[in-house]
């Protein structure tokens, strides 16, 4: 249960009582500051409280916004603020200050008195704001926009608040805010228009986002099980599956936004789901045309492959932009100019094939076509998305240096945060750590990039330009990681630096492809299927950790698995000693161990109340 403190004399009239339990408050009454303090000691140390002006005129809504959001200690509207326990010892603080002036100045040199949004109105909250204000304190504002919250000075300013509140739909502005402000284009017009009222109606009823979530993850599954029945009528139930499953996946982020419950399980879930069921998928469109003759577990596994390398150029290329300030490139300005021609943003935002456009495109040719048509066209259209988005970004970062930059003005990769998340993306091993103490000195400039690709062009060549039990592709593996070493051996800040990290994946992720196509026996490509698909989850991982502000996994769990030119070096050196079985048995193996070791630390991080508890808010994937 949480407590809200109403402060000062209560309204004729005013509903804000009721709106108040309705959102789950036990609501105390406090005449002044220091009843109001009384009552904010007296509260259970484990309770959410809030100090409510008894003035306060609003939409309920704008008081969810202000005062129930999980994701922020300390959150305020005009009238209205809120501490979660973390945060009660700062809110305690900044009402003794109010308690002791007394209604004046408060001590430090913070204003006592705040603007609200209609008058200027002597209300203790938002002298508490502006407290916590001036000690420094995060104070989240979300945005209201035509929701109205405001401490009326006078009867006929609460007149003309009321008939504010009666002009805008409180439950029609909740609903629109359910539904991402950035979408693709399936998703916006195609899906979004009704799942956001499937989201109220799951409210309505008690269910979480978690419950949906996991409700989408097994219709997916249940969509690859009919594929992998390699029947008409599976196919045609699989497509329409797979549709329901990517419904269901829009409605628990629509139903996290309509009713506020954001979790640290959660996001965890959101984060990863996706990628499981897209890849369940694959591998069960793979079963199905095996049970008819067809094997198609290379074009799967490529298809992994490919999809997993595009979300990290994305990752990577946003992770080096992260703290940037300006934006010079004229590519950008470009892109910034065709922002305002409506119908080029829709289609830029389709011909990068996310999600929603994605799958529906495997939907429908998974039941009006084969797998292996929905296979060469899904490569196709990744392959295409690929090149366009990676040559765009390569084109606005070099444009950007080249142009200069003013003193001051951060850019591209120029931070300590942004090469250190860029440097947990690279998810160096200890061969490339030790290799990197002994080397000292980096590259300069464009050879960083560079190196990491002619280190991943050199492995993943010896191993297609050779037969299976060559030892070339060991070669290849340790120029491997002495290039991986060379490329991270200082801070990647360069323009370019951001392709590091999905220039070895593609290493990794291609030699494991590649050797298990070599070795020509029945099982080598499902089992390198899945040893990339458990190597992917950890790369995954380590992105929405970084999304979170949580760091990058433990350093032990990098070195327990390798590293990506450990497990590349090792591949290679499994497929040169032992037969093909033999060698399929031990991709096997190697994937049940990462799997396991690498889905245990995952769960207990995610689980744990030190992980972030957001919901993925950016880009389509």
């Amino acid at each position: 249960m949480s407590t809200a403190i109403v402060t000062g004399q209560p309204v004729p009239g005013s509903t804000l009582e009721n709106d108040l339990r309705s959102l789950g408050f036990d609501v105390r009454v406090a005449a002044d500051a220091a009843e109001a303090e009384t009552v904010l000691a007296a509260a259970p140390a484990g309770d959410r409280v809030a100090l409510v002006d008894a003035r306060f005129v609003g939409h309920r809504h704008a008081l969810r916004l202000g005062l129930t959001d999980p994701r922020f200690p300390l959150a305020a509207v005009p009238g209205a603020v809120t501490a979660q326990p973390a945060a009660r010892q700062a809110l305690t603080r900044a009402v003794a200050r109010e308690t002791t002036a007394g209604g004046g100045t408060a001590r430090g040199g913070a204003p006592a008195r705040a603007k609200s949004s209609v008058g200027d109105v002597d209300s203790l909250a938002d002298r508490v704001v502006t407290a916590l204000d001036a000690d420094g304190c995060e104070v989240h504002r979300p945005e209201l926009g035509s929701l109205v919250a405001a401490v009326p000075a006078d009867p006929q300013a609460r007149n003309e608040a009321r008939q504010a509140v009666a002009a805008v739909d409180d439950e029609a502005v909740r609903l629109k805010s359910a539904v991402k402000s950035r979408d693709g284009f399936f998703t916006t017009f195609f899906i979004s228009p009704y799942s956001r009222y499937l989201a109220r109606w799951c409210a309505r009823r008690g269910l979480t986002p978690n419950q949906v979530t996991t409700a989408s993850l097994l219709t997916a599954l249940i969509a690859a099980g009919c594929a992998a029945t390699g029947t008409r009528a599976g196919f045609v139930a699989a497509g329409v599956l797979l549709i329901a499953s990517f419904v269901l996946d829009c409605t628990d982020g629509q139903l996290a936004r309509y009713a506020l419950k954001y979790s640290t399980l959660g996001a965890w879930l959101d984060a990863t789901f996706d990628r499981a069921k897209e890849y369940a998928y694959y591998a069960g469109l793979a079963l199905g045309a095996a049970r008819g003759g067809d094997d198609l577990w290379a074009l799967a596994l490529g298809a992994m492959v490919l999809q997993t390398c595009r979300h990290v150029v994305d990752f990577s290329f946003n992770e080096a932009n992260h703290d940037a300030t300006a934006n010079t490139s004229p590519t950008a300005a470009l892109s910034d100019k065709l922002d305002s021609v409506g119908w080029t943003v829709w289609v830029r935002r389709m011909i990068v094939l996310p999600i929603g456009e994605r799958w529906a495109l495997i939907a429908v040719l998974t039941a009006v076509t084969t797998p292996r048509i929905t296979f060469w066209v899904l490569l196709a259209g990744c392959a295409f998305a690929a090149a366009y988005t990676t040559a765009g970004r390569v084109l606005r970062s070099l444009t950007r240096t080249a142009l200069g930059v003013p003193p001051g003005v951060k850019y591209w990769g120029s931070t300590d945060r942004a090469a250190q998340a860029l440097a947990d993306l690279a998810d160096s091993g200890p061969l490339a750590e030790a290799v990197r103490r002994v080397a000292r000195r980096g590259l300069p400039g464009l050879a960083v990039p560079a190196a990491a690709f002619a280190g991943g062009a050199v492995v993943t060549a010896c191993s297609a330009l050779t037969g299976f039990g060559s030892v070339l592709p060991v070669i290849g593996a340790l120029v491997y990681v002495l290039t991986s070493a060379l490329a991270v051996a200082r801070p990647l800040k360069g323009a370019l630096d951001w392709l590091v990290p999905p220039f070895f994946r593609a290493a990794e992720y291609g030699t494991v492809l590649i050797l298990a196509g070599k070795a020509g026996v029945n099982g080598a490509l499902p089992a390198a299927f899945g040893l990339v698909a458990a190597v992917a989850y950890h790369h995954y991982d380590t992105v929405y950790r970084i999304r979170g502000n949580a760091g990058a996994p433990p350093a032990w769990l990098v070195r327990c698995i390798g590293g990506h030119e450990g497990r590349t070096l090792l591949v290679t050196v499994l497929a040169a000693v032992l037969t093909a079985a033999q060698f399929t048995v031990a991709l096997t193996v190697l994937a049940v161990a990462v799997a396991l070791v690498v889905l245990a630390e995952s769960i207990r991080f995610w689980v744990s109340a030190g992980a972030p508890a957001v919901h993925d808010e950016g880009e389509p994937a």
